[in-house]
Formats: C-alpha cells, sequence, structure tokens
C-alpha cells in the first residue's frame, strides 16, 4: 500500500509551508506529494495569504525536492486551455526529472470562478474528454510531426507538440463517484482511478464500475493502479486525536467513520479494509499543515506497518 501526502492549500499556506511539509514527505519516507488546484477558501477559514498556483507551487518543489512523485488532485479542466496545460505540465516534469503525475478533472467549484473571472461553462464534463484527448495526444505525438484536433470545444491545427514530458508516459489520474461517464473516461484515459471520500463499500463498487468498463474497451482492469483519498486524524491516544480533529474544525468521531481516524492500529485495520476492496494507494488528506508531528507519527507507526 502507498501512501502519498494530499494537501489543500486554498484553507491558507504559504509557499514556504508547502515546500517544509514535502520535504517532510520525502523524508518521512512517502511515495508522493499531491495538491488540490483550488483558487478560493472553502467552510469557515480565513485562507490567508491566499491562494498559491497548483503548477507554479509543483514547479518550486520540483527543484526543491529529490525522490517524491509530485501531482495536482485534481487540476481543474477549466483553468487552463488544454495545450497550455500540456506545455506546463510537461516542463515540470522536466524540471522534476520525470517525477509528475497529472490529475485532470472537470472542475466544479464554482464560485472560485466567478471570484476570478474564469469561465464556468455547463458541459464541462464533454470538454474534459476533448482536454483528455488533447493533453495525451500531444504528449504520444512523435519528435518531428505534429498533432491536430478538431473538436466541438477544442480546435488545435498543426502543433508541433512540443515540449515532450521527461517520462515516457505522465501518469494521468481521473477520479470521482460518476455511476457511467466517469469510469468510461477513466477505462480510456487514465493510468489511475481515484475515488475521493467513499467509504469502503463505495469503493468496491466504483472500482468494479471502472474495471467493468476497462474490460469493455478490450483494456486489462488491472493496468490501473485503483487509489482513495481520505481525510487523516492520527494520535497515539484519543485525546491526541480529538485535540488533531478540533484543529481541522472536525469531530474525532465523524472522521472515524468517514476517513482514517483514531490510534495507528486504528488506522492500519481500516486501511486493510480498503485494500481488500481493491485499493492499492492512499492519498491521506492532511489539513494542518503545521502538525509536522502527525506525518512522523504517520510513518513510524503507520506506514511502516504497511510494508
Amino acid at each position: 500500500m502507498d501512501l502519498r501526502i494530499f494537501t489543500e492549500p486554498q484553507q491558507g499556506a504559504t509557499y514556504e509551508t508547502l515546500l517544509t511539509v514535502a520535504k517532510a514527505t520525502e523524508d518521512l519516507g512517502f511515495d508522493a506529494f499531491f495538491r488540490s488546484d483550488h483558487y478560493v477558501r472553502m467552510g469557515d477559514v480565513d485562507g490567508l495569504p491566499g491562494p498559491t498556483d497548483a503548477w507554479i507551487t509543483l514547479a518550486g518543489l520540483a527543484r526543491e525536492t529529490s525522490r517524491i512523485r509530485l501531482g495536482t488532485l485534481m487540476t481543474a479542466g477549466t483553468f487552463r486551455l488544454p495545450g497550455v496545460l500540456a506545455i506546463q505540465v510537461a516542463q515540470v516534469d522536466q524540471m522534476s526529472g520525470g517525477r509528475i503525475e497529472l490529475g485532470l478533472g472537470a472542475g466544479w467549484f464554482e464560485e472560485e470562478h466567478t471570484a476570478y473571472g474564469i469561465p464556468f461553462p455547463k458541459e464541462k464534463f464533454a470538454r474534459l474528454e476533448e482536454q483528455l484527448a488533447i493533453v495525451t495526444g500531444l504528449w504520444e505525438t512523435e519528435i518531428g510531426k505534429t498533432f491536430s484536433y478538431d473538436g466541438t470545444y477544442y480546435q488545435l491545427t498543426d502543433s508541433p507538440a512540443l515540449p515532450k514530458p521527461a517520462q515516457n508516459k505522465v501518469p494521468v489520474l481521473i477520479g470521482g463517484h460518476g455511476a457511467t461517464r466517469t469510469p468510461r473516461l477513466a477505462a480510456r484515459y487514465a493510468d489511475e482511478f481515484n475515488i475521493p471520500f467513499a467509504s469502503v463499500e463505495d469503493t468496491e463498487r466504483q472500482f468494479s464500475r471502472v474495471r467493468a468498463a476497462a474490460e469493455a474497451i478490450g483494456r486489462a482492469a488491472d493496468e490501473l493502479v485503483y487509489s482513495n483519498a481520505l481525510v487523516v486524524c492520527v494520535g497515539k491516544t484519543d485525546a491526541e486525536v480529538a485535540r488533531r480533529a478540533a484543529a481541522i474544525g472536525r469531530e474525532a468521531e465523524e472522521l472515524k467513520a468517514n476517513g482514517l481516524a483514531g490510534s495507528p492500529a486504528e488506522v492500519v485495520d481500516k486501511i486493510g479494509r480498503y485494500e481488500e476492496a481493491g485499493s492499492s494507494r492512499i492519498y491521506l488528506q492532511f489539513m494542518d499543515l503545521d502538525d509536522l508531528d502527525q506525518l512522523e507519527l504517520i510513518s513510524h507507526e503507520v506506514q511502516s506497518q504497511l510494508r
């Protein structure tokens, strides 16, 4: 089971804070550092000092880390034109020496669009399908050849399809709870399917849909990685769990029901249930970015038991 650290910087974080967490992620042996791609805070927090851009952040971290994978859960398809996104991700992949992964979603949070003047189209999912075709098509085009695309929403003519990522294949993550279109899109374009904030039962059900969709187009279902994203809150004692839950505005018992919370033993046991449902990777949504002691505890007493 791979454990990855997943942050939500729109809730309030500087680049320096994110760098500190990313370096701790690397030093403590976690597999990857991922971040959300949002421009407006959610819930009752001040969000200060304000948003940081996902791909600018990852470009910086690409030069200041050496081992961990870096990526997004999820880049909003509404934020960037697909051709521009392909260039950005390829460049950051080069800067990292081939450690980048792209989580790409349709975009859903209307408030951040209106706040920063970003169009929020109705046909977001149809646009996402074209974006995936373009980004992957640009990367797959042989050097010296051109890429053209004539879609409903996007048209590219004789693109040089440069630059290329450092990796032969940048892993593409697709996720969500949709019963039909999401599994179909994942089967066609994804290297990894992620379901966020889902129960063990819903996880197993959604993974089965994705596997069936892959097999329906002649793709081996085991070609995909299947993963979860879950909020984490671990403590050595009940009091420590309660304190950490309160620090992120949650209740300990609610987190135990809906996330990975409790003692290291409790969390290891619940991770095992997700593994039985088909998950081989979990993104730990780490909300209190100043609580590096919790990261150390997870590394030493949770991750160590999963290897």
